[in-house]
């Protein structure tokens, strides 16, 4: 039995905040019925295709194991269909424009008259505010959300991440909603009304970002490499390129071949309960016993001239003679994975965690699979479906007869 099996989602969401959270409901078990306009779509469909006359990369990967429904809410027919699927439904999923499902008549309100269960789940921009009714895209989110402020390098302008944080990372927040909002629900008997706005998301994935910002108000932070090269803080958290998070100082060195490869790098955090062993590999056998380089402070002012060194040694192995090297030593180290390489791995496949799924459009695609993994719930992923594949389908589950739905068809309800 799937996790989420017997629980009834209606997808109104697009693009990527709402899809990769329905998309995960999905994965877990939930029926999850996608309303698309006929004819149409998700946007996303037709966004970067790189196969003519399949649905992009783009729509796949975010939509797997949904059924499609087309259907023209703005019609009166429409518009009793989706009060048919507000009833039937436990959760409406949505990430339109602020103030769009107002518009069309089923705002909160008229959910909960409608049907007193249901959860009506959101992703935003921004939550209530001065920005509350602005539009939000992911570069936007990273922007808005603390990221891009400290994110690069003292000496260059903020920049944004490859990793959806904005996007996917909101979806991922949305998820967890929905599911605490199940669960009470179990006690209630009561649906909810649940908010995920982007720039809150980005802002919890950056939360050490803000604890720096109070610890500056006791002096430096000397973790960050400018502390050593003698530059002075602001008054806000600074970019601080490739230093690590933590407690522990890290940095990206180069490997064997990076004039080439522009991956050949590693990972590499001087751990202090491993200090004595990193001497050892890089050959600094003196740092041992030199009170410049014995103790996390005493290494703090110096961590240039300590990674200037490791990164001689780490030029003479690949990233992955690093590893070999470093991890029986407990010495926390991390190869630089392309994306090539990443699909390529063997070892995420046997997990489920890319996958190859058959597309009847477009053949077959590698996709990223559950990044959850349940012991009594496996998940299986399924390609995602074609524009209105499910429409009969899910009529007929409403109750609808074939002459109805053939009327529906011919008016352009769906």
């Amino acid at each position: 039995m799937k996790a989420l099996e017997g629980v009834r989602i209606l997808d109104f969401t697009h693009v990527q905040s709402g899809p990769t959270c329905t998309q995960l409901l999905a994965w877990f078990g939930a029926d999850v019925i996608k309303v698309e306009r006929p004819g149409v779509g998700d946007a996303t469909r037709k966004q970067l295709v790189d196969v003519p006359g399949a649905d992009s990369l783009y729509f796949t990967m975010l939509n797997h194991n949904k059924r499609s429904l087309t259907l023209n809410t703005k019609t009166p027919e429409g518009k009793g269909v989706l009060e048919r699927l507000i009833r039937e439904c436990d959760v409406l999923v949505e990430n339109f424009a602020p103030g769009a499902l107002d518009r069309m008549g089923f705002g909160w309100e008229r959910v909960q008259e409608l049907n007193p269960c249901m959860i009506m789940a959101s992703v935003k921009g921004f939550g209530p505010g001065p920005y509350e009714d602005c539009k939000v895209y992911e570069n936007v989110a990273q922007c808005a959300g603390g990221s891009a402020s400290t994110t690069g390098f003292l000496d260059g302008p903020p920049l944004v991440t490859g990793a959806q944080i904005g996007d996917s990372g909101t979806g991922l927040h949305l998820a967890l909603g929905i599911v605490t909002a199940l669960y009470h629900r179990e006690k209630s008997g009561r649906g909810q009304r649940i908010l995920a706005p982007m720039q809150d998301g980005v802002l919890n994935l950056c939360r050490v970002k803000l604890r720096d910002q109070q610890r500056l108000a006791a002096g430096p932070l000397k973790e960050y490499s400018q502390y050593g090269e003698n530059i002075p803080f602001g008054d806000a958290t600074p970019r601080s390129g490739n230093d690590s998070g933590g407690g522990q100082p890290g940095r990206i060195l180069k490997c064997k071949g990076w004039e080439e490869d522009p991956n050949a790098y590693t990972y590499f955090i001087t751990q202090a309960a491993v200090w004595q062993k990193i001497c050892d590999v890089i050959g600094k056998l003196e740092w041992k016993e030199d009170p410049d380089f014995t103790t996390p402070d005493a290494r703090l002012p110096r961590l240039n001239e300590v990674f200037d060194a490791i990164e001689q040694w780490t030029m003479t192995k690949t990233k992955f003679e690093v590893m070999e090297i470093c991890n029986p030593l407990d010495i926390p180290v991390g190869p630089i994975l392309s994306m090539k390489e990443l699909a390529e791995e063997p070892s995420l496949r046997e997990t489920g965690t890319i996958v190859e799924v058959d597309h009847p459009e477009r053949g077959k695609y590698l996709t990223v699979g559950c990044p959850v993994k349940l012991s009594d719930s496996p998940v299986d992923v399924a390609r995602s479906p074609l524009l209105g594949e499910h429409t009969e389908e899910v009529l007929a589950l409403l109750g609808y007869s074939e002459a109805e739905v053939a009327s529906m068809r011919e008016a352009g309800v769906i």
